[in-house]
């Protein structure tokens, strides 16, 4: 996927629905390839268990990364994570919630209205999370909050404040003051007890900040994540913030688009089930495809694996489109015609544990490639093979990119496609990027940064044969004469859109196919859907 969606297309369980109701030949898919199932799996691939950690180690991972926030912003700073804002689908009806990556990255904790700060001058209290008080009344209504012990479980904190303390703490901070909560109750739980917790901010904080030199450290917007909707509530933080309380705010993204990239062993083994949970549903639904009507009934096969394997949900919204719709980068309908003949792209990839996966897999419906189809697709499949050659330590995401485009201006040229391999023409039929970071976001943080082992990125180049590629080039005398070079050509391939795209981890040595087992050349494809699809009779 070359961009991150934030709007999905349709509420979750609606496609879960689906699944049961588009088509009865749908459940002889569950029956013969499930866990239950009659018919023990050969060829489609069941998901493995999810992993499982040692606390201790899963709570020191998470006190090493809160540490190395402290360690960055220094005892003159402080930090504030808040919780992600619940979103809205319509009037009363909410999203299913979702952390904001930073505070789940320190926290592990998937709970409305938490805040944590971080004040690394204050050794006897480090850190705080404020929490709100469980309610019996709220928990009627909307599932279960988690207690302070729950929450040190989780996290490792263990100094937990009520939510309504937040803002007299934050007051007093402005002011310079020491905050003593009024009411003892309200330290729900503290290592030292509450005398200690009473200490507040420490000394070499206030100092700075009485002599205008400490510093507030707020997330700001992530690129592609939104700076108007999913920090609304940091804007209005520091709106507020004035310029006499001797703080000034700096943006602790770049701390954590530092941090986020370089993977730990634990990381990579949650990516890697979101990863498996995606492939799983990469083979249902391309056995299924050929008993396919419509795009939806394919899509319906992928919402009910990731539902069946616990999935979080999708980290971006489906895109399974047949034919020329193959060759539209982000197509949402997902409500045409599945026909024989044609090739089928889907770019589905399950989240799990706040990780994404992200693979994309063109295949045809009938489960052989022709002529034309297989010409096209072996070049988007050499110049995925030329990136994997070059992606290493030292390597980074524009050397990939340029080794993809070399093999596919190749390819081009060579079919007719385009006639000047030094000029821009490829980028008719290859207009996007080859590939990006992969972690909490599907588009996940890094920039420009160079590969180091441990860093997660997609591969994934194309080729996308329009209907009216030719017709929208602007009207000059050498676009004329492009286009009558090139339309033998176009004519014959035309319509046709093909991407592949598998997840990667850096390796000392190169690096590794985190999506190696899902087929990928043309004679994998077809004979794993020949196998799958006998198994379904």
């Amino acid at each position: 996927m070359n961009r991150l969606i934030m709007i999905r297309r349709r509420p979750f369980w609606v496609a879960l629905v689906l699944t049961l109701a588009v088509s009865l030949s749908i459940l002889p898919v569950a029956r013969a390839i499930g866990d239950s199932g009659a018919l023990p799996p050969t060829a489609i691939r069941i998901t493995p268990p999810a992993p499982a950690f040692d606390n201790a180690k899963r709570l020191d991972e998470l006190a090493a990364r809160r540490k190395h926030v402290a360690e960055t912003i220094g005892p003159k700073a402080t930090a504030v994570f808040f919780s992600a804002d619940p979103r809205v689908y319509t009037n009363d009806v909410d999203y299913p919630f979702r952390q904001e990556n930073n505070l789940f990255y320190l926290t592990n904790l998937n709970q409305k209205r938490a805040t944590l700060i971080v004040m690394p001058g204050n050794p006897s209290l480090p850190e705080v999370l404020f929490l709100p008080r469980r309610s019996p009344a709220a928990e009627t209504w909307t599932g279960h909050m988690y207690s302070p012990q729950e929450v040190a479980q989780l996290s490792g904190i263990k100094e937990i404040w009520e939510a309504s303390e937040f803002e007299p703490f934050i007051n007093a901070l402005r002011k310079h003051e020491v905050y003593r909560p009024i009411n003892p109750d309200n330290i729900l739980l503290s290592k030292a007890g509450s005398s200690a917790s009473n200490a507040n901010a420490s000394d070499s904080l206030i100092d700075a900040a009485s002599k205008n030199e400490a510093t507030l450290y707020l997330l700001a917007n992530f690129p592609r994540e939104g700076e108007s909707h999913e920090y609304r509530q940091e804007q209005r933080f520091a709106a507020n913030w004035t310029k006499d309380t001797g703080f000034t705010i700096q943006n602790a993204a770049p701390i954590f688009a530092a941090m986020r990239l370089r993977k730990s062993p634990m990381e990579t083994e949650i990516l890697q089930h979101a990863i498996d949970i995606s492939i799983e549903a990469h083979e249902r639904a391309q056995a299924f495809a050929a008993q396919a009507k419509w795009e939806y009934e394919v899509d319906a096969q992928i919402a009910y694996t990731f539902k069946l394997r616990n999935a979080d949900n999708w980290g971006y919204p489906d895109i399974v489109g047949c034919g020329p719709n193959a060759t539209t980068l982000h197509y949402e309908e997902v409500q045409d015609p599945v026909k024989q003949g044609q090739l089928l792209l889907m770019d589905v990839g399950a989240e799990y544990g706040h990780y994404s996966a992200d693979v994309t897999r063109t295949f045809p419906v009938n489960g052989k490639f022709s002529k034309e189809q297989a010409e096209i697709y072996q070049i988007v499949y050499d110049a995925q093979e030329a990136v994997a050659r070059v992606a290493k330590p030292g390597g980074s995401l524009s050397t990939n990119h340029n080794a993809a485009t070399d093999v596919i201006k190749d390819g081009l040229l060579r079919l007719g496609l385009i006639t000047d391999r030094n000029s821009d023409q490829y980028r008719i039929w290859f207009m996007h990027g080859t590939g990006h970071w992969l972690g909490m976001n599907v588009h996940d943080v890094g920039g420009g940064a160079r590969f180091e082992p441990g860093m997660t990125f997609t591969n994934e180049p194309g080729i996308y044969i329009r209907l009216d590629a030719l017709d929208n080039l602007p009207k000059t005398s050498d676009n004329e004469k492009f286009i009558a070079a090139v339309k033998p050509a176009f004519e014959k391939y035309r319509g046709l859109g093909v991407r592949i795209e598998d997840d990667m981890v850096i390796t000392p040595e190169g690096v590794r196919w985190m999506t190696g087992a899902l087929p990928r050349s043309i004679a994998d494809i077809e004979a794993f859907i020949a196998r799958a699809r006998r198994e379904l009779k």
